[in-house]
Formats: C-alpha cells, structure tokens, sequence
C-alpha cells in the first residue's frame, strides 16, 4: 500500500511563501530599474529645444511605450546645420528593451555628428549605416533625415526603410511623399539612399511620424497614414498651427491598437517665401 506524503507543517508553509514573495518583489524591482533606465535613456537622448526660424514652426509629440518592459527605440531630433539649414531626423530601433533605447542613443549621436561632415541626406545616411555596423550590434533601425533651406522652403529627403512624411499644402492639397527609401541602417555595409526634393510653401505642412503613430492591431499602415493626411491638409486648410496638429496626429495614433511607441515631428511653413 503506497505511503501517503508528509503534508508540510504551517511554519514551512508560511517559510516557503515568505521566499516566493521575496523573489517575485526582486524580479519586479528589478524590472522596474530596467524600465525606468530605459525611459531615462529615451529621454535623455531627445533633443531639449527645437531650432528656430521666423518662416517655419517645429512641433513635437512623443508617447513612449511604458508596458512591462515594452519601452522601445523610437526617437526624433532637430538641430541647424553648419550652413545655417535645418537638419530634422526621426527613426525607429528594432527592439523593446533596455538595448534598443542604448542603440536609439547611438544612432541619434551618428547622425548629428557625421551631420557635420555632410548634411546631404544620402551620403549621410550611407555614412551612418557603415558606422552603426562597425559597432557589431545585431540591431537595426529605419530612419529618414530631411534638410531644410528655411530661405527657399525646399527640403531634401533620405529614408532608411522608415515610412514616408506626409505633406499638405494651403490650397488643399494633401498626400504622401514619394520617394524611394532604401535598407534600414545597420544590415548590409554600403548601401545608398536616393534624395528626394520637395518644396514647402506658405501654409503648408510636412509631418514626420514613426510607424507607432499609423500602424496597430486595429489599424492598417496605409489607413493610418490615410488619417494622418486627411488631418494635415484640414490643418493646412484651416491655419492650424504645427503644435496643435501633432497633438492632433498622437492623438488619432490611439485610433491603431499598439503598444509601441509614437513619435511625431510637424514643420509648417508660416510664410513668407522669400526664393523662387
């Protein structure tokens, strides 16, 4: 006849739970430091101040993804260039983790510093490429960097992968750029990136965004980028300044279902157009 198994006594009980509670607070701790040091990572690495410019207006709007450990790479960044030009970027890291934030900051450094060597859109982000994959990181990331002339309003742009900007003109145009992007940064040494030329005029807009803002379990990217040029050329129409339209774009990126994060980057264009 099989021996029953001594039952444990109270006292080991309440040792056994007291060891299993002790464990769990050190694995939520510890999850906590990690989360708090990614988010501290991400903000520290987004820029303080926007440049400036009589004729053009920059707004940002960034939500970061705070679930369990769900914090991801996403950044965006604005600075003038030497030549006295606008250098604007936003990009996305594989990844949501402590190590996607640290490569966010990595490639947001590349870029202002090699931004100082060259500021033309393709050849910089050829010259990023090669450097993040000198690092050996097996992440990548997508990215676009736009130039901006604030004396003629033209804009020179370059992707690496990322989704195109959406623009939309006084008159009541509205669209999405077209342009052809190339590889995400950090998979394949010397590749090129296409530039392409756009110009903004008086009242109008162009809007970076990453795909956190259009893209979702609920929403398709194409119906999410539809939404974000039907509020752009409304904004555009109407007058409305750069802030409140990318509070209105983060705002509509609830609409996708993610938890992922959104960043969003407005430039408008209030005039007047000083060059042909």
């Amino acid at each position: 006849m099989p021996r029953k198994r001594a039952m444990p006594d109270a006292d080991e009980l309440l040792e056994r739970l007291r060891w299993l509670t002790a464990q769990a607070r050190e694995r939520a701790e510890l999850q906590r430091s990690q989360v708090e040091l990614a988010i501290a990572l991400q903000r520290g690495m987004l820029p303080r101040d926007l440049p400036t410019d009589p004729r053009f207006h920059l707004a940002v709007q960034y939500a970061p993804a705070c679930y369990g450990l769900n914090v991801g790479g996403d950044w965006y960044d604005a600075f003038t260039l030497p030549d006295g030009r606008i250098g604007l970027t936003i990009g996305d890291v594989q990844g949501h983790n402590i190590e996607a934030a640290a490569f966010m900051g990595q490639v947001r450094a590349g870029l202002r510093a090699l931004a100082s060597v060259t500021s033309e859109p393709g050849e910089l982000l050829t010259r990023t490429n090669d450097l993040l994959l000198s690092l050996g990181s097996d992440l990548f990331a997508t990215c676009t960097f736009v130039r901006l002339d604030p004396s003629t309003g033209v804009l020179e742009s370059a992707r690496a992968g990322h989704i195109p900007f959406v623009w939309a003109t006084a008159d009541g145009r509205s669209g999405i750029a077209e342009d052809d992007g190339g590889p995400p940064l950090g998979i394949e040494k010397g590749m090129e990136y296409r530039v392409a030329r756009f110009r903004l005029s008086t009242g109008g807009v162009f809007i970076l965004l990453t795909d956190g803002v259009v893209e979702g379990p609920h929403l398709s990217v194409d119906e999410g980028l539809d939404h974000v040029v039907r509020l752009a050329g409304g904004a555009a129409v109407a007058g409305l300044d750069a802030e409140s339209l990318a509070a209105a774009v983060i705002k509509g990126a609830e609409l996708v279902g993610h938890e992922d994060d959104a960043a969003v980057l407005v430039v408008g264009h209030e005039g007047p157009d000083l060059q042909p």
